[in-house]
C-alpha cells in the first residue's frame, strides 16, 4: 500500500515500528523478514530515490501490516505526523546515501541524507520520546544502522575493526556516517534518548541496486559484458549476507543494551578478485553459455577509484558473547543463493535499470583506462 499522508486510527506504540529506508536493499530486506518473523506493523518511510525501489515490497501489497510512505526524513512535519498517528514503540533507521563512488562525485547529496536527516529524524524522535507516558517510554528504541566503514581501513595483519576502534573516514560516504553515528551517540548522551547503533559489514544478497559490486558482476557475467575490477583487485572486504544481518537487527532490538554499539559481520574476508572469479563460475554453472565461454576471461583491471581503503574486517564478538547472535551463511553458500536470486529474478533486474542507472555505470567504469 503507498500512500503520501497518513489518516488512520492511532495504534498502541507496542503494535508498531518506524523504519526509514524500507524501500532500499537492506531496508526492504528487514521489512519482509520482519514481518514474517515479528508480524508487527511497519509504517515504511522512504525517498524512493534511484535505490530506493517499491517493486522489491511487491508481495506486501495486500498486506495490512504494511505502508509505504514516501517522504523525506529531513520533513520534520511528516516524520512527527507518522509519529504521533502510529505511536511506535521503536525506529529502525537506515535511510541513507550509500554507495562510496557516489560520494566521490555527489557528495552534498550524503550530507543532506546521511548527516542533515539523521539530524531531523533525531530530533522529531526525542519530541515524540519525550512525550511518552511512564508505560510506554521505557520500552522505546531508536536502532541506528551504520558501516564498517567509518572506521577508515587495515593493513593485511592489523586485527579487525572493534566496537573501541577509532573513527577515521576515509570518503565522504564513510564521513556522513561517521558524523550521523556521533549525532546518535550525542542524542543519548545529552538527551537519554534510548538508542542503538550498529555497523555492519559490506552486505550482499537479493534485491541489492545493481550498482554494487556483486549484483553488476552477476548480471555482466550472465550477458557476456566486461567485469570491470577496481585497481589489482585485492582489496579486502568482509562479507555479510543481508538475511543475516536483518537477523542482527532484530536481536539487538529486542535485546541490545541502551547506548551502545554492535558491530555485525558475516566472518568471511575475500579479496574482490576473489568474489568475481567466484561468480563467475556460479554463472558458469547455471547459465552456461557456449559463446560466451569461461566467464573468467570477462574480468578486466580498471583504474582504482580516490582513496580505495585496502581492507575492512569486523570482530562481531561482541554481538555473539552478549546477544548470542552469528551468522548462518558461510559466504560461499550465501553467495551461490545471491547468483540464484538474480538469475531467477531478471524482471525486477529490468525495472530498476533506468536511464540514469546506465548512464552511471558507463561514467565510473567504462571510462575508466584499463590499467
Amino acid at each position: 500500500m503507498f500512500f503520501t499522508r497518513l489518516t488512520v486510527t492511532i495504534m498502541s506504540i507496542q503494535d508498531t515500528i518506524l523504519v526509514t529506508g524500507g524501500a532500499g536493499f537492506i531496508g526492504s530486506n528487514f521489512v519482509l523478514s520482519w514481518l514474517q518473523a515479528a508480524g508487527s506493523r511497519v509504517i515504511n518511510l522512504d525517498f524512493l530515490t534511484y535505490a530506493g525501489n517499491p517493486s522489491s515490497l511487491d508481495s506486501l501489497k495486500t498486506d495490512p501490516r504494511h505502508l509505504l510512505v514516501h517522504g523525506d526524513i529531513a520533513d520534520g512535519e511528516l516524520v512527527a505526523s507518522l509519529l504521533r498517528q502510529y505511536r511506535p514503540r521503536a525506529i529502525v533507521h537506515f535511510a541513507a546515501e550509500s554507495h562510496v563512488d557516489r560520494s566521490i562525485v555527489a557528495p552534498d547529496a550524503f550530507i543532506r541524507t546521511n548527516v542533515q536527516g539523521t539530524f531531523a529524524l533525531l530530533e522529531q524522535t526525542k519530541s515524540y520520546w519525550s512525550q511518552l507516558d511512564s508505560a510506554d517510554k521505557p520500552g522505546f528504541r531508536f536502532l541506528h544502522v551504520s558501516t564498517d566503514e567509518v572506521y577508515g581501513a587495515l593493513g593485511p595483519h592489523e586485527p579487525a575493526f572493534s566496537e573501541t576502534t577509532a573513527y577515521a573516514p576515509n570518503s565522504p560516504y564513510a564521513a556522513s556516517k561517521a558524523a550521523s553515528d556521533h549525532l546518535v551517540r550525542a542524542y543519548h548522551h545529552t538527551f537519554g534518548l534510548p538508542v542503538l547503533t550498529t555497523n555492519c559489514s559490506n552486505n550482499y544478497g537479493p534485491l541489492q541496486f545493481p550498482e554494487k559490486l556483486i549484483p553488476l558482476m552477476i548480471l555482466n557475467a550472465l550477458e557476456g559484458r566486461p567485469l570491470p575490477v577496481y585497481g589489482d583487485g585485492g582489496n579486502v572486504r568482509d562479507w555479510l549476507f543481508v538475511e543475516d544481518h536483518c537477523a542482527a537487527i532484530r536481536v539487538v532490538l529486542e535485546r541490545g543494551r541502551i547506548g551502545e554499539t554492535y558491530n555485525i559481520g558475516g566472518n568471511s574476508e575475500r579479496k574482490n578478485l576473489d568474489v568475481v572469479t567466484a561468480i563467475c563460475d556460479l554463472v558458469d554453472e547455471m547459465r552456461p553459455n557456449p559463446v560466451i565461454g569461461s566467464r573468467r576471461k570477462l574480468i578486466g583491471f580498471v583504474e582504482d577509484r580516490p582513496g580505495h581503503d585496502r581492507r575492512y574486517a569486523i570482530d562481531a564478538s561482541k554481538i555473539a558473547r552478549e546477544l548470542g547472535w552469528k551468522p548462518a551463511q558461510q559466504f560461499e553458500s550465501g553467495l551461490r543463493r545471491t547468483v540464484r536470486w538474480y538469475l531467477d529474478n531478471l524482471p525486477w533486474v529490468e525495472n530498476v535499470r533506468t536511464g540514469a542507472y546506465l548512464k552511471w555505470i558507463e561514467q565510473n567504469y567504462a571510462e575508466r583506462l584499463a590499467l
